[in-house]
């Protein structure tokens, strides 16, 4: 038989959880969230510190890639983690809701996340041409790609740059 403490507990535990489950039901659930910033500029400045950090540690192994001081599997990983990385900056940047006289620089600054963020997936695409062992030829395109993006992303952190308030 059962001790009146623990069917006590039982009983608080069950209740917990339907208590839960019904407020789940309850609260709706397409909640749009949103990411609150007050300080535009320092929060600007600390996205632009992030990707400067992540750019830096991607070239790094970008070039550790092209000389063959790592392996293509090894970049592949490196490039997976940064652009995650990336994309959570760019998902802040859509819900941070900036007033209208940073919303051209917040776009630009997106716009430069987002060309960083394809640049990163074409250097996995050259890293996955290396390990098939593709020649030079083939990989012709990709790399023109790769430095096409790297400037759009540069050239877009330069309008960010201009166009923030004074």
């Amino acid at each position: 038989m059962a001790s009146k403490k623990g069917v006590a507990v039982t009983a608080i535990i069950l209740a917990a959880i339907t208590g839960a489950s019904f407020l789940l039901w309850i609260v709706p659930q397409d909640v749009e969230t949103t990411f609150v910033v007050s300080d535009y500029k320092n929060y600007l400045d600390g996205v632009k510190n992030i990707h400067e950090v992540l750019e830096e540690s991607i070239e790094i192994e970008y070039e550790n890639l092209r000389t063959g001081k790592i392996s293509p599997q090894d970049y592949i990983s490196v490039t997976e983690v940064t652009s995650s990385q990336v994309t959570t900056q760019i998902s802040e940047f859509v819900t941070s809701k900036p007033s209208e006289e940073w919303q051209t620089s917040y776009i630009n600054y997106m716009e430069a996340l987002k060309s960083f963020n394809s640049y990163i997936v074409e250097t996995k695409v050259l890293a996955k041409m290396i390990e098939n062992e593709n020649s030079e030829d083939e990989m012709r395109e990709v790399l023109e790609k790769i430095d096409m993006l790297k400037s759009e992303s540069i050239e877009f952190v330069k309008m960010s740059d201009q166009s923030r308030p004074s």
